[in-house]
């Protein structure tokens, strides 16, 4: 049994924030859902394109910063190693969980945002949210914070509301990129 145990902890994801190593948690079921989803939805827009999709893949942004986002899209493919990504991708996406959410709010999203990461998706599958940053001027600002609306509170909106649910975004790395945000919560209770 220990053993065993000895060798589950050897697979076990670590990342590395401002210098501290945090283990990585399992996923949950919706957690999953959402990122096969968007690796999906991006596979299938990037085939045959420059920029690439990654699922889990490390991204080594300096000595103290080695995370692993739960999906990535990146453009420079000389920045692509076979332990890595060394340097900033075009896009992030992180997925809240009860564990990292504080740290995918805070030191990471500074990190990428200091490392010049171009877009940031913080994903919540319990609110079915999607925040999106973009970074201008050096600086991340919230472009975007769209999300599901379920039936019962689309009949409770008045008309004008209802008009201003945006069930749809750009990526900004195309101009003809535009994700469904139901899409991006497929499956998800």
């Amino acid at each position: 049994m220990l053993a065993e145990q000895r060798v589950e902890d050897e697979k076990r994801k670590y990342e590395i924030v401002g210098g501290t190593a945090y283990m990585m948690g399992r996923q949950n079921a919706d957690h999953a859902s959402v990122s096969r989803n968007i690796s999906g939805i991006f596979y299938t827009y990037l085939k045959g394109k420059r920029c690439k999709v990654f699922s889990e893949f490390d991204v080594i942004l300096d000595e103290e910063n080695t995370f692993i986002p739960d999906v990535i899209i990146n453009c420079d493919p000389s920045k692509v190693h076979q332990d890595g990504i060394h340097g900033a991708p075009d896009l992030v996406v992180e997925i809240l969980s009860r564990s990292t959410l504080k740290r995918d709010r805070t030191v990471k999203k500074d990190a990428y945002e200091k490392a010049g990461v171009k877009e940031y998706w913080i994903v919540s599958p319990n609110d079915k949210t999607i925040e999106i940053y973009r970074l201008q001027d050096g600086k991340f600002y919230l472009d975007k914070a769209v999300g599901v609306v379920p039936d019962w509170e689309m009949r409770r909106m008045t008309e004008q509301e209802r008009a201003e649910v945006e069930f749809s975004f750009k990526v900004s790395l195309y101009d003809d990129f535009v994700v469904q945000v139901e899409d991006v919560f497929e499956g998800v209770e």
